[in-house]
């Protein structure tokens, strides 16, 4: 390693070391909560789900939340097939990031590193890095604000430091085994979306029609969205949350080395399989809800003007009554807890893998201090966008755009590692998974290019 990563890393280490110092007593805390009944076992086949619906959960995040709710408040249902036809798309590129752990034993920054230039690893992972932050943000914001609708006498700066701290506190000092169980709990909070579509009167045959028969106008903010709806859905950082998390999984059942991880089979695919599309199908039916919502409720009644998740909830209340605000409000307060988590450890696995440093939710604090120090920090400094007059909805486009450079770069390598004989042996990508990689990669590279056209000019 050279002497520019070790000064690297102690610099990245620096939080980790702090907090180990000065909370020594949250040692306990693990063991503490491990002892207690926080989380009871849930029906079978929630029990064979993962990685991947915790993914797909991430994956309606309160950024997410807000480009659903301004593409049903603007556009009606005319968007809504987005749902439908980009279902596949994700969950064909999830399924190639967990097939490559499952098969090479290694996360996905570690794979593209051993295969393709380190050079576009990094530059990759700094935007990465970029994006999350951002995200992580907005996501903080809303969270508050969304909290703020049903407690108003809540303060806006303390929930945000309170929401901050806690979620990254829980991230660094619960073991992985407990800490993935309530991650997956707390994707039941996207159902709030689906009860909420139920109690309001909706027309099926519209939704129907319009859910699966694509229909563009071609506007400059039509495609601004479509750009938007591909960037929250299909995201790099579930790339490598999904790849470290099938790592994650493999280790908790005793392969600690890459040598005991590597291989798999069949039964383990089949089980990856059902994991990896029944999350995307979860998140891709939420965000039909979402669009359908708001297309039925505010778009009906001319109410366009939604910047924020927080926003399309505090809409609602007049049109669609009490009862769908709350759970639309305690949708986005649920589903933040979950994605902060995630961006920050999708942050995390790669820095680490492309580095070089220990990685792993599943390691003690002082077992890998860079790894932890990234969360840390991506974490910290998301806290703090919120108060330095960055506004939520340009920080939500600067992160569409940093997204929008790294998905191609990224799908590039996903697509070549999967599809490789030597790498994967018989679990290699088939020719139509191939030929929807590189579609994917190609429409993300052309919607990216097509919105900053649009922004800039």
């Amino acid at each position: 390693m050279t002497k520019e990563h070790n000064i690297l890393e102690d610099v990245i280490e620096a939080p980790a070391i702090a907090l180990e110092k000065t909370v020594g007593a949250v040692e306990n805390l693990e063991h503490a909560i491990m002892d207690g009944k926080i989380v009871k076992s849930g029906n079978s086949y929630l029990k064979k789900l993962g990685p991947g619906l915790i993914t797909g959960a991430a994956d309606d995040d309160p950024s997410g939340i807000a480009t659903y709710s301004q593409t049903g408040a603007q556009y009606g249902t005319g968007l809504l097939w987005m749902a439908a036809w980009t279902f596949p798309l994700v969950a064909t590129i999830q399924e190639m990031c967990a097939r490559i752990a499952l098969v090479t034993g290694k996360g996905l920054a570690a794979n593209i590193k051993s295969m393709y230039s380190k050079k576009v690893l990094y530059f990759c992972t700094i935007l990465l890095f970029l994006a999350n932050t951002l995200n992580i943000g907005a996501n903080l914001g809303a969270m508050a604000k969304a909290i703020q609708l049903i407690i108003p006498a809540f303060n806006f700066t303390i929930l945000i430091i309170l929401i901050g701290i806690v979620g990254l506190l829980l991230q660094i000092f619960i073991s992985y085994q407990k800490y993935a169980s309530y991650l997956k709990w707390l994707s039941l909070a996207l159902l709030s979306y689906v009860a909420t579509g139920l109690i309001i009167h909706m027309d099926w045959s519209v939704l129907l029609h319009d859910g699966l028969v694509p229909h563009l106008t071609f506007d400059n903010n039509e495609i601004l969205l479509i750009t938007g709806i591909l960037g929250t859905t299909i995201s790099p950082y579930l790339f490598f949350w999904e790849t470290g998390q099938e790592v994650e999984e493999q280790i908790a059942e005793g392969k600690t080395t890459v040598l005991s991880r590597k291989g798999t089979n069949d039964k383990e695919i089949r089980k990856m399989r059902i994991d990896v599309w029944s999350g995307m199908f979860f998140s891709n039916l939420v965000m039909f809800f979402i669009i359908a919502v708001c297309a039925t409720t505010l778009f009906k009644n001319g109410v366009t003007n939604i910047d924020t998740a927080a926003d399309a909830a505090q809409a609602l209340a007049p049109f669609a009554g009490k009862w769908a605000f709350i759970l639309f409000t305690l949708g986005i307060i649920g589903t933040g807890m979950l994605s902060i988590p995630v961006l920050a450890g999708s942050t995390s696995y790669a820095m680490s893998e492309s580095f070089g440093w220990k990685e792993g939710l599943y390691r003690k604090l002082k077992e890998a201090r860079a790894f932890y120090g990234v969360i840390i920090i991506s974490t910290l400094l998301g806290i703090l966008i919120n108060f330095i007059g960055i506004d939520p909805i340009k920080a939500l486009i600067y992160s569409a755009i940093f997204n929008g450079m790294v998905a191609p770069i990224i799908i590039f390598f996903i697509v070549g590692i999967s599809g490789s004989q030597k790498i994967m042996g018989k679990y290699k990508n088939k020719k139509i998974t191939n030929i929807i990689g590189w579609s994917i990669a190609v429409i993300m590279k052309v919607a990216s290019i097509w919105a900053m056209i649009e922004i800039f000019t």
